[in-house]
């Protein structure tokens, strides 16, 4: 598929998707926000690809925001209409592949909560991150309010959303907002390597780990280690458990089929 916005690059086992609007800080508008859902949708089913990294063109920004000029003029109803159907944040977040956000720089608003929406969060030492929403007289509406939370705390939370703030890459590691930093110039050799070794895995125990972990966040204890039981067992009934034990007792490299 051709895109507008995005362009992907696939790769031992990984595909990159780049959001290509430098001259907006690749800023989300709604042709963005079609063509990433359309791009998941293609790489869902496209065995050859194990694990997604998504970031932005150039270094200033991996997302800088919404397109504030798309939505300065709407109506109430003009807005939830925009905001139903199919959202660009959710569709990450349920995404049964690991999803990589690889912040290049800005990570605002809009931006922030796609990365939110990921599993992984790994930024170069210049990315600057915040919801600043407060001050444009609005609040997150991508998740922000209720994704942020649970990665970084109630009170941090509050600090972001209600102050506004934009912090750099070293306080976003230090509150959980970010998993990895490294030097910018670093950044997309040092993520695509992880993301190559994720890759290596078996498809089918990716998914069930990721679709247990994101379970903690929805269930309580006991409900969540139920879940995990099932999911455990299941991972017994494929190809990949088979040979995984089987390289390991052989003391051979595992070669995992996704099946």
């Amino acid at each position: 598929m051709s895109y507008e916005t995005l362009r992907i690059e696939s790769d031992a086992g990984i595909a990159l998707i780049t959001i290509d609007r430098q001259e907006k800080r690749n800023a989300l508008n709604s042709v963005v926000r079609a063509e990433l859902v359309a791009a998941l949708d293609a790489l869902r089913d496209d065995e050859s690809v194990r694990v997604l990294v998504i970031t932005g063109a150039g270094d200033k920004a991996f997302v800088a925001g919404a397109d504030i000029g798309e939505f300065a003029g709407r109506t109430p109803l003009q807005q939830r209409a925009t905001m139903t159907g199919r959202r660009v944040f959710d569709e990450v977040a349920a995404y049964p592949k690991p999803v990589i956000a690889m912040i290049n720089g800005f990570c605002l608003g809009g931006g922030c909560e796609l990365a939110l929406g990921c599993d992984l969060r790994i930024a170069a030492d210049t990315a600057k991150l915040g919801q600043p929403e407060i001050n444009l007289g609005i609040i997150p509406g991508g998740g922000g309010t209720q994704r942020l939370p649970r990665v970084v705390g109630m009170g941090q939370a509050m600090r972001l959303v209600l102050g506004g703030e934009i912090i750099d890459a070293a306080e976003a590691l230090r509150i959980g907002l970010v998993d990895v930093v490294h030097p910018a110039v670093e950044l997309r050799e040092r993520t695509l390597d992880f993301a190559r070794k994720m890759a290596e895995k078996s498809p089918v125990a990716l998914r069930m780990a990721k679709t247990a972990v994101r379970a903690a966040a929805e269930m309580p204890l006991a409900a969540g280690l139920a879940y995990e039981t099932e999911l455990f067992v299941t991972c017994f009934a494929s190809d990949d458990k088979r040979e995984g034990v089987a390289a390991f007792l052989e003391k051979r490299p595992a070669r995992f089929t996704g099946r």
